[in-house]
């Protein structure tokens, strides 16, 4: 670590490029550089994973340096703040006089901020979608406003693709049917929820076997064979020879 602070050192003095970053453009690398990490754990190739998780660490360097520039904090002041919080967030690990055997995330959380108008306030806008709608009903489902079961969101998913149709049939415009699509996928990922599934992961789950399912058909049909050129019944077969 004193190697790599000393190099992001050197880096912001003797490069061009690194001399002239900002907190802003540092920023969407960093979220790259997430996805990478994120990308080398599904494909289970380490020797990847070992790289990108470099690339990472060295984000969250050049961030604590622009920080230092300002006076504002440094790597050390990082690290101390995660070890507070992970030993803070652990209390049936590091305090005898605790109760419960698991940590309650959520409470947690809710207890390090501070006073808030809403139990939403805080939650990064910038977030992919899916992963804000899951927090975004974590947070709720805190505070008592959820489904007593699994059930009830069935229930809601029917009721949701019921209003899409009528949407549909009723020839509305676009506006409507993105509101009630997007009211379907907020229920799917609720429904995600309470059977305790990561909805993000299950959809990257059905992309990676609609792939590997589609790459199979174009080989299936042979190569030089278009797929546009194919019927619908075509289709069809081919794509269950590639389900078997």
């Amino acid at each position: 670590m004193e190697r790599l602070t000393g190099l992001m050192a050197r880096l912001r003095q003797d490069c061009p490029w690194d001399r002239v970053q900002t907190f802003d453009t540092i920023a969407p690398c960093t979220i790259e550089e997430a996805y990478e990490v994120s990308d080398a754990i599904a494909r289970e190739d380490f020797d990847s994973l070992r790289e990108e998780l470099g690339d990472l660490l060295f984000q969250v360097v050049f961030h604590a340096h622009l920080a230092s520039e300002r006076g504002c904090f440094d790597i050390k002041d990082v690290v101390e703040s995660i070890l507070d919080k992970m030993i803070r967030r652990h209390p049936h690990v590091f305090d005898p006089s605790a109760t419960s055997e698991r940590p309650d995330w959520e409470r947690a959380k809710a207890n390090e901020r501070p006073e808030a108008e809403s139990a939403l306030d805080g939650i990064p806008i910038a977030l992919p979608a899916l992963a804000r709608a899951a927090k975004v009903q974590r947070r709720a489902a805190a505070v008592g406003f959820d489904w007593p079961d699994a059930e009830g969101v069935f229930a809601k998913l029917d009721e949701e693709i019921a209003e899409l149709r009528e949407a549909l049939g009723a020839g509305e415009g676009t506006e409507r049917v993105e509101s009630e699509l997007g009211d379907l996928l907020f229920t799917c990922v609720n429904l995600a929820r309470r059977l305790g599934v990561d909805s993000g992961r299950a959809l990257a789950g059905a992309n990676r076997r609609f792939e590997g399912r589609f790459r199979t058909m174009e080989r299936l049909a042979g190569r030089g064979s278009r797929l546009d050129e194919r019927t619908p019944a075509e289709l069809d077969a081919l794509w269950e020879q590639a389900k078997e």
